[in-house]
């Protein structure tokens, strides 16, 4: 019993460093998944979000956890991060993606029902069988090509979703970014998952820690580009992860899904060099030319 018990523990923490292990990551990466531009340069939220003033009575503290936090992340995490991004190609990098996305399935599926979301449930419920099935496990995702696409829950949500504040923002030693209420719920999800329970907590803890350098090699150039440009890191940080929080509870919906896929691509629209001679001439004012700045905008990760 106490050593089913140490190991149980040992999991959770393992599964609970997971959840916000890097605190670049914890904020920049999951932004980035969503396409959501989280703050600009000079740390203040971006127009779109409802963050009426920082809840960081804490400042302090946070900012020395921060600190070490970050020295973490740009010696030990981010040159192995490198390291991997060199070794392994984009789409393996998304197949791996992929597969750990799908294994959090039990958490998203009881936060659904949890938050009495039956629809949102059963969609979770089927892109779960079509990817295992289908998609070998979730190494691919041809769920989303019929219109099944993944939700993001988890229990932090759930009990924002039934009225819980978040409190004052938190910097957790190692853990980074989040809240009384996040950090409850983050418990409550290390123990949802079901792997640990079938796998010695040194299996699960490499299965964590691959997860968690795969993701942050997804978004080394992301998170380089806010660091440089941030006024203050710290507060873009901060303001980066309440905003996307208090969005994630209100099921805020971003216009457009970034996911990519690893067997599934989508057709680059190429130009026709021959149409403008066929096609229309243009309207009074109008050029023909991008109006824009002349570039494509990298969404802040």
């Amino acid at each position: 019993m106490r050593s089913a018990g140490i190991r149980t523990l040992v999991t959770a923490l393992a599964l609970f460093t997971l959840a916000v292990a890097a605190p670049e990551v914890a904020a920049d990466t999951v932004a980035a998944e969503a396409e959501i531009e989280v703050a600009d340069s000079s740390g203040e939220p971006s127009e779109g979000f409802e963050i009426q003033g920082p809840n960081d009575p804490w400042e302090g503290f946070n900012r020395k956890i921060f600190w070490f936090n970050d020295k973490l992340d740009i010696y030990l995490l981010r040159p192995v991060a490198i390291g991997w991004d060199f070794v392994l190609p984009d789409l393996v990098q998304t197949g791996i993606r992929n597969i750990f996305q799908n294994v959090r399935f039990p958490i998203i599926f009881l936060n659904d029902l949890l938050q009495a979301k039956p629809v949102q449930a059963g969609q979770d419920l089927g892109r779960f069988v079509v990817n295992t099935t289908v998609g070998i496990g979730g190494l691919w995702d041809p769920a989303k090509r019929i219109g099944l696409r993944g939700n993001n829950e988890d229990f932090g949500q759930t009990l924002g979703y039934w009225g819980v504040p978040p409190g004052p923002y938190l910097v957790l030693p190692i853990l980074g970014a989040s809240n009384p209420r996040d950090t409850v719920g983050l418990a409550a999800d290390a123990a949802t998952m079901v792997h640990p329970y079938f796998l010695a907590w040194y299996v699960s803890m490499a299965i964590t820690t691959t997860n968690l350098i795969n993701t942050r090699a997804r978004y080394i150039e992301e998170i380089d580009e806010n660091r440089a440009s941030a006024l203050d890191f710290y507060a873009f940080q901060r303001n980066a992860y309440m905003a996307l929080r208090e969005n994630l509870v209100n099921d805020y919906q971003p216009t457009a899904d970034p996911q990519d896929d690893l067997y599934y691509f989508e057709d680059e629209e190429e130009s026709d060099p021959a149409a403008g001679e066929a096609g229309e001439a243009p309207a009074e004012g109008e050029t023909g030319e991008d109006p824009g700045i002349g570039g494509e905008a990298n969404a802040d990760g």
